[in-house]
């Protein structure tokens, strides 16, 4: 068979296995509804049904011998799970043995020749590991365009100063923000009529990917919270509020913290206990925020804040009783601040000091009587939640472009050391050992754009499941960032240990892309189980 063949072939196989898995997932969870009780195994059963995803799309994008590398790698992972843990899901040996015939899983094995992985780190260390791809679409060269202006912008203005802002943790200078406003990055999903630019979420995830590369927190991650906000706006606010916040959101003269996480609640959104009670200040009718949020990246220097409040008292009235609000505040440039309204209202931060992630700071903030107009309410009060989600949707397809920006940065250093050290008489990228390494993080990082990319052509479409799609990606790509930066650590020996080296820092940044936007456990169980069983796929 040829590549492509062996590449179909395997797809569908691996395809035809997992819907067993999902089939009899389905009915143990009463399609979902009982998902708590098989939380391992519909685990397990996301994270397979991502990878399956990450190969298709890379089928149908890269070249022959690379689909068919990752395509066996695929269905053989997904086979070994099942053999360890096909009682979790009830599949026996028998019915494996049926699925996959000993000649298709010979085939596996004989592809996955160390000699291909090689093969592949040799092809891209011709140039650098630079990712000089084709991008798929009808708009390619608009994208290639702006893939190259990001990646010349983000060696210019972001590398030279990434390292300083991590080692010395200090907050993105309003400089580099000026620079970022002035390409239109703050902008790129708003509308022109709002100001933007109007750009699809193709070619944001192909920006952010760039600007990650230089620096996840102070550059790539920089332009999350506006396209949070922004697609809350498009989802719920009304023209004049869409008027009045995405012009100066996109012209990036008000920048944007989320406030939704709380200390006792993490990804228990329903169970939000900061509330927002009606009130009336000199003559305004508006609400009074009462209560604590966590993990509230740039929420000092910020200038308005996205802030999902309870309206409905009645605990029992679950996500339904949570209302967003556009929350104003001062500018704050350190890392805690104490802020009072003449009203008597009060809103204090403290930034957590993080292992990585460092150059926007996340505060863990107090509200005690903060006073909010009645007009800075997104929408319908309890319809909070929804709108969030369409933000939250945004943001996961981002954070999977911006692991695929850290994990490409990753490769490069690797890439770039594995040439320039000489050990035994020689540099160490031409050990097999080293260059197996390098294929190994090469092809994960191209299944892991591949999968992005299509989530947000899926996106653009408006394809019903976008957001499944959006959830596998950053499930996909958070897992490869790390891993990527961890076997790039481990090629740089003890120097990779070392802070002057940006590879340690590529580590530490990587650790919280599988923590946000959707902790792993809980995008693999409570996102990407239920609605694969629910019927969402």
């Amino acid at each position: 068979m040829t590549a492509e063949q062996r590449a179909r072939a395997a797809l569908h196989t691996t395809a035809a296995l997992l819907a067993r898995v999902r089939d009899v997932l389905t009915r143990r969870t009463a399609s979902g509804r009982d998902i708590d009780a098989h939380q391992v195994a519909v685990r397990r059963y996301a994270n397979l049904e991502a990878r399956l995803k990450a190969a298709q799309a890379l089928a149908a994008t890269a070249d022959p011998d690379t689909a068919a590398l990752f395509a066996a790698q695929t269905a053989l992972d997904a086979l070994h799970t099942l053999e360890r843990h096909g009682a979790d899901v009830g599949l026996i040996p028998a019915a494996l043995s049926e699925a996959v015939p000993p000649e298709r899983r010979a085939e596996w094995t004989t592809s996955l020749s160390e000699a291909n992985y090689r093969a592949l780190a040799e092809r891209g260390a011709a140039d650098g590991f630079v990712n000089h791809g084709p991008v798929a679409g009808e708009d390619a060269e608009l994208l290639l365009a702006l893939r190259d202006t990001t990646r010349r912008f983000a060696a210019e203005r972001v590398a030279p100063i990434a390292q300083r802002i991590h080692l010395d943790d200090l907050l993105v200078p309003e400089d580099l923000i000026a620079g970022m406003a002035e390409l239109g990055f703050f902008g790129m999903s708003i509308p022109a009529e709002y100001g933007g630019t109007g750009m699809s979420n193709l070619a944001m995830v192909v920006a952010t990917e760039e600007l990650s590369a230089a620096s996840l927190p102070a550059a790539g991650s920089l332009i999350t919270r506006p396209e949070v906000l922004a697609k809350a706006l498009l989802a719920g606010g009304s023209e004049e509020q869409k008027h009045r916040w995405l012009t100066p959101v996109a012209r990036g003269e008000l920048m944007v913290a989320v406030a939704v996480t709380e200390p006792d609640t993490g990804s228990d959104v329903a169970a939000l206990r900061c509330r927002a009670t009606p009130a009336e200040q000199d003559g305004v009718v508006g609400w009074r925020i009462d209560g604590a949020k966590a993990w509230s990246t740039f929420a000092g220097r910020a200038d308005v804040l996205a802030l999902l409040a309870r309206t409905d008292p009645d605990p029992k009235a679950g996500h339904r009783g949570l209302s967003l609000f556009i929350v104003e505040k001062d500018r704050c440039y350190g890392h805690d601040f104490d802020l009072v309204q003449p009203g008597g209202g009060r809103l204090t931060g403290k930034a957590d000091r993080t292992l990585g992630y460092r150059g926007m700071h996340s505060f863990t903030l107090q509200f005690e009587r903060w006073f909010v107009p009645g007009d800075r309410l997104i929408g319908e009060a309890g319809r909070g939640f929804y709108y969030q989600m369409a933000g939250f949707a945004a943001g996961r397809l981002q954070t999977a472009g911006r692991a695929t920006g850290l994990a490409q940065a990753s490769l490069e250093a690797a890439g770039r050391y594995a040439m320039d050290r000489r050990q035994f008489g020689r540099p160490i990228g031409e050990f097999q050992s080293t260059a197996y390494e390098l294929g190994v993080m090469a092809l994960s990082i191209a299944a892991a754009r591949a999968l992005t990319h299509a989530a947000a052509r899926a996106m653009d479409a408006g394809a019903p499941d976008a957001g499944l799609l959006a959830a596998m990606a950053k499930l996909y790509a958070c897992r490869v960032a790390v891993e990527v930066s961890q076997r790039a650590q481990l090629l740089h020996g003890g120097w990779g240990y070392a802070e002057e080296f940006p590879v340690a820092r590529y580590v530490a940044d990587a650790l919280v892309l599988p923590i946000f936007e959707g902790v792993e456990p809980i995008l693999e169980l409570k996102v990407i189980g239920r609605q694969l069983l629910g019927g969402g796929a």
